[in-house]
């Protein structure tokens, strides 16, 4: 036989909700065995929704490890992804670039084998268009400076030098080396003499 859980030896504390549908089963247990009847008990409303949650949160469990699974998929794909691309992405501007580095071979061959200086003269002059309008091509442009007010925020100054001349005072007045921008970002600044 069953034994039922009793409030009655805890005077004074309140009853649970669990503990009230447990003395209801445990009640309607005893009542079938007691009849000595084998009918099947009938769980009440207070075991159907349990089922019911339990059934719920185990199809909510199932949902998460699905997901987090699939996502940490699709993190591992994207990851393989990244590192293929960084390995082959710059495949396509190499093979841009090595036809200028033919040029320029041809052009070291002609310095050695000939006299003619106006010759070698044209044709790096030819290189330097081309590998000019390919850099226009990707996206890169040179960011002038000469004379330009010096900013900061794209000038890097070497030095300063003093001048006569009040107009050109805080401008740049040389430049040491170009700087290039790779879509309006500054990936290289230019090295400026400023005047002051």
């Amino acid at each position: 036989m069953v034994k039922k859980k009793s409030h009655e030896g805890r005077p004074g504390e309140p009853v649970s909700a669990d503990e009230t549908t447990e003395n209801q089963i445990n009640t309607g247990t005893e009542a079938a065995w007691d009849s000595g009847t084998a009918e099947e008990i009938k769980p009440s409303d207070g075991s159907a929704a349990e089922e019911e949650l339990t059934r719920k949160l185990t199809e909510m469990q199932d949902k998460y490890i699905r997901l987090s699974a699939e996502f940490d998929n699709y993190r591992k794909r994207t990851l393989r992804e990244k590192i293929e691309l960084s390995k082959t992405g710059g495949e396509s501007v190499i093979m841009s670039v090595l036809s200028v580095v033919d040029d320029f071979d041809r052009a070291m061959i002609s310095m050695r084998d000939t006299d003619d200086c106006t010759a070698v003269k044209k044709g790096l002059e030819l290189i330097n268009g081309k590998l000019s309008a390919f850099l226009k091509q990707n996206g890169v442009s040179e960011i002038e400076a000469l004379h330009e007010q010096f900013n900061p925020d794209i000038h890097e100054a070497v030095t300063s030098v003093a001048v006569d001349d009040a107009s050109l005072k805080g401008r740049v007045i040389e430049v040491i080396q170009k700087g290039y921008a790779l879509n309006e970002k500054v990936i290289r600044f230019p090295k400026v003499v400023v005047g002051e």
